[in-house]
């Protein structure tokens, strides 16, 4: 017998509670198969007086925003561990702290995704399929090779952003506009400067 299908047998918490004279089992139910109840790319009705293109447009620009900031996310990360030389202790704190920053931003895109009945990017497979963010090499960069890497992913993401809030007022869902613009856009801009900054090549100590 399969051993998936021993582990079944042997933890069938119905067989238990059958054996116990029908008493409840706190038995967890392992090994379980399901069915997928909603293909990616699908949208469910929900009712909250947008049509089903408006919504359906809003995923598909939130979901390829979302992607993309995922990406970011990643960066900010990789680059917070790895950067070195002689800005290494105000650029690893500033790097996490932007990286804490899209992280909040991910996740108001994907709970905005689900609200508009959609499936939002998740799986990290999917989200390295469905990203334009290049990929960075797999090793250490030079820290401006990584601050200006940075910067071409923040550009990315307020360009998208910025059409996908257009084309969402123009669709009547103001809800998503209000996330592209408030949160998205001004969060990539803001940390576009602080990042833009520290490529600025003036003197320490002597003009």
């Amino acid at each position: 017998m399969p051993q998936r299908q021993q582990q079944r047998k042997s933890g069938d918490p119905f067989e238990a509670s059958r054996r116990n004279g029908g008493k409840r089992s706190s038995q967890p139910l392992l090994h379980q198969d399901g069915v997928e109840i909603q293909r990616f790319g699908t949208i469910r009705d929900l009712p909250i007086g947008l049509d089903h293109k408006a919504r359906a447009t809003s995923c598909d620009a939130l979901n390829q925003t979302l992607a993309d900031s995922i990406i970011l996310f990643n960066l900010y990360k990789k680059h917070h561990w790895l950067v070195r030389g002689h800005t290494f202790y105000q650029l690893h704190l500033l790097l996490d702290k932007h990286a804490g920053e899209q992280l909040e931003l991910v996740d108001l895109l994907a709970e905005r995704v689900q609200t508009l009945g959609g499936i939002a990017v998740a799986d990290p497979r999917q989200v390295a399929e469905v990203t334009r963010v290049p990929r960075p090499p797999d090793g250490a960069e030079e820290v401006p090779a990584m601050l200006s890497r940075l910067l071409e992913a923040h550009e990315l993401i307020i360009v998208e952003a910025r059409e996908g809030a257009e084309a969402a007022e123009q669709a009547g869902d103001l809800g998503t506009n209000d996330l592209l613009v408030s949160e998205v856009v001004r969060t990539n801009e803001l940390q576009t400067w602080f990042v833009a900054e520290h490529l600025v090549d003036t003197p320490l100590v002597k003009a």
